[in-house]
């Protein structure tokens, strides 16, 4: 990765009325200031996407892309906004037969001060760095495109209660603003384009403190309360996301029609030239991408910092023939401190996660070692996601890659209803047998996408089943509930819908990461942890409760999220005090 600057300057009369500066960008780089070089560029800077069924209209799902990290409510005069000459794009996948995506949302915005001769960003009805927008679709993976909303309302900063609701301001409410900035394009879709409080909470703090997470040594803190971001939200008919020739109706709960993958981007032109006379920089040159994000977190703690632009630098296509970076899933870093026989003693507030080194006697899977590899061609694994008969050698590539069965296909092509993907009720002990399934997000692609199988029914938020742990919560309601582990049909568990089968709002996603780092996803289907003897009838180990009652001190958003579109919660005020 290479930034080239060049600068010129033409002398004439005024000495050097112009001076430019021209940017080549070799990058990508993504979410919460994750990666180094996009960093410095936070208007195009990808911070977190959400895939869903809409929890109240659930013949939609709604996908959210976050840009803008950090902002401070009360950050005047020049509040954050959607920058203009970027490329902001929603990117679905939806047929795994077809390479990239089938369907693009491209948002692009314009500023406009209303009122030029006040410093204030907002004053008797007038609104400076004044956002409108465009969408345009693309259903032919980007060849074309059609506007789908032109004009679009951008709700102004929430500043504060003299600049949105007094007379001498907007003389309106943040509410009314919002309502009214939701738009319905000519092709269906429900539009918000505008700040909200960012949805992700983790404790920044203490993660980046060496693994701090839950703090040893203090209170944790949402690192992200009280700051905002900006969304582009869409609520999307099902029926539009489907791919060509799939059913109008599912044909179960899991049906692999059903399957979209799901990143954000945004791209910049590789010229700017800046101008000493204070005019606006002018862009040229082709569109770099310059963002991008899918899964939660990837760049951010799978991805060591010495890779995090080159792995920007690729797209979710891209990765299926790159393999340099595949190790950091099949043996990722935090494994490291997650076993006793390497640094499981340097980072203490992991010590309930502890991966297995002798699975069921048999099977290691600590970092570097084979996993379940041993298995390769043995007539057991005939006809299951094992079998290079059945997904060739994308689940079993070879020695020394230890998470392929579980954190790979997690984070990089959804998890089929296959055996030996189901829970290991009705297994009998033997993790290769029929079990029950509960998650079919299998889209192989691409690399790094929010995989959501849009037939799983929906949660609802206000169900006393409702958990933010997702899949995880799935699988131990599924394993012993008897509502669910007295047989092996397929059946909706509640959160089936929730992360990695997509991304809700409220899902927990540091924590769901963190336990399937230990291990989690493997104990689910069978592969219990070292503890448990092979044989006996209760799995249910303290190596088990530990990881499943592991807590990273933070587990909700600082603020509730809303029950209708966009869903995302009202942006903090500025004047907002805690």
């Amino acid at each position: 990765m290479y930034i080239n600057l060049f600068c010129t300057s033409t002398v004439g009369r005024k000495l050097l009325p112009l001076v430019a500066l021209l940017w080549t960008f070799n990058l990508l780089a993504s979410s919460h200031r994750e990666a180094p070089l996009i960093a410095n560029d936070p208007l195009a800077d990808n911070t977190d996407v959400y895939a869903f069924r809409s929890p109240d209209d659930p013949n939609t799902v709604t996908i959210i892309a976050n840009y803008i990290p950090a902002q401070a409510a009360f950050g005047g005069p020049n509040y954050y906004s959607f920058g203009e000459n970027i490329r902001y794009e929603i990117h679905i996948d939806n047929d795994a037969s077809v390479p990239g995506d089938e369907i693009i949302y491209r948002f692009t915005f314009e500023r406009e001060n209303e009122d030029p001769t006040t410093f204030f960003n907002i004053r008797l009805g007038a609104e400076n760095i004044k956002n409108t927008y465009t969408m345009e679709r693309s259903t032919d993976g980007g060849q074309s495109f059609e506007v789908m909303v032109s004009g679009g309302t951008v709700p102004p900063a929430n500043i504060g209660p003299r600049s949105i609701e007094s007379a001498v301001g907007l003389n309106s409410n943040y509410e009314s603003l919002i309502n009214q900035a939701i738009a319905t394009a000519v092709s269906g879709e429900k539009v918000y384009c505008g700040p909200a409080d960012d949805p992700f909470f983790v404790d920044l703090g203490g993660v980046f403190d060496l693994g701090n997470m839950p703090r040893q040594n203090g209170d944790p803190r949402d690192g992200l309360a009280r700051f905002n971001v900006h969304s582009i939200a869409i609520q999307v008919p099902i029926s539009t996301l489907l791919k060509d020739g799939a059913p109008s109706q599912p044909t179960s709960i899991l049906d692999p029609d059903y399957v979209i993958g799901v990143w954000a981007s945004a791209s910049r032109k590789t010229t700017r030239t800046l101008s000493t006379d204070g005019s606006a920089a002018s862009e040229d040159g082709e569109w770099i991408q310059v963002s991008r994000l899918g899964m939660p977190l990837t760049n951010e703690v799978v991805i060591p910092i010495g890779q995090k632009d080159y792995w920007n630098s690729l797209t979710p296509y891209d990765e299926i023939s790159e393999t340099s970076l595949d190790n950091n899933f099949y043996n990722p870093e935090l494994a490291l401190y997650m076993d006793d026989d390497l640094f499981g003693d340097a980072v203490p507030a992991l010590e309930q996660l502890r991966i297995q080194r002798n699975s069921l006697q048999s099977f290691d899977f600590g970092y570097g070692q084979d996993g379940l590899f041993a298995l390769k061609g043995n007539p057991a694994v005939a006809g299951t996601a094992l079998d290079d008969a059945v997904f060739g050698t994308l689940l079993l590539p070879g020695p020394g890659k230890a998470r392929s069965v579980d954190l790979w296909p997690i984070f990089q092509t959804g998890v089929p209803n296959v055996i030996p993907y189901q829970l290991a009720t009705g297994k009998e002990g033997n993790p290769l047998a029929a079990g029950k399934p509960f998650i079919h997000n299998f889209l192989p692609n691409g690399g790094d996408m929010l995989r959501l199988n849009m037939a799983v029914p929906v949660t609802d938020r206000t169900d006393p089943a409702f958990s933010p742990l997702g899949i995880i919560q799935a699988a131990v309601l599924g394993l012993t509930d008897p509502n669910y582990n007295d047989n092996t049909d397929i059946q909706f568990i509640p959160n089936m819908d929730g992360f990695p089968n997509g991304r809700r709002l409220e899902d927990d996603v540091t924590r769901i990461e963190l336990q399937a780092v230990a291990g989690v996803a493997l104990a689910a289907i069978g592969l219990w942890y070292d503890d448990y003897t092979a044989g006996d009838p209760n799995p249910v180990t303290q190596d088990l409760i530990d990881v499943l009652s592991y807590d990273t001190g933070v587990s909700v958003n600082d603020k509730e999220f809303k029950t209708t579109f966009p869903y995302v919660a009202t942006p903090w005020q500025g004047t907002e005090v805690e």
